[in-house]
């Protein structure tokens, strides 16, 4: 399964990419999307992140880490993790509680993909 994950401001993707990769679970497995460059602009900026998680805790290291680097910006900063199942925002004033919830939306989408392949 893949889940998309926003940053705003978008300027902080490329702090998260490094971050996610740096995360021995998830390497090879962070796959930055970007979008089509504008009339005036050289290339196209990434929009988003898109990640693979599935059995093997991927989902929970993904949401550990997306928790820590939260914890950690000096910045007003919120992100949006998006499965198919489930979309949810978490603002870095209020990662308190990202744990759980973060770990429960994976959790959701992951027990979904399981029944669509079996």
């Amino acid at each position: 399964m893949r889940v998309e994950v926003r940053a705003v401001p978008t300027g902080e993707l490329v702090s998260l990419t490094r971050w996610l990769r740096s995360q021995r679970p998830l390497q090879g497995r962070v796959d930055p999307v970007g979008r089509p460059p504008g009339r005036e602009e050289l290339g196209g900026a990434v929009e988003l992140l898109s990640i693979a998680v599935g059995s093997g805790g991927a989902g929970m290291v993904l949401a550990r880490a997306l928790t820590t680097w939260l914890t950690n910006r000096h910045a007003d900063v919120s992100i949006t993790l998006t499965t198919p199942e489930r979309t949810v925002t978490v603002e870095a004033k209020r990662v308190g509680d990202a744990l759980p919830l973060l770990q429960e939306v994976l959790d959701q989408a992951d027990r979904a993909s399981a029944g669509d392949a079996g």
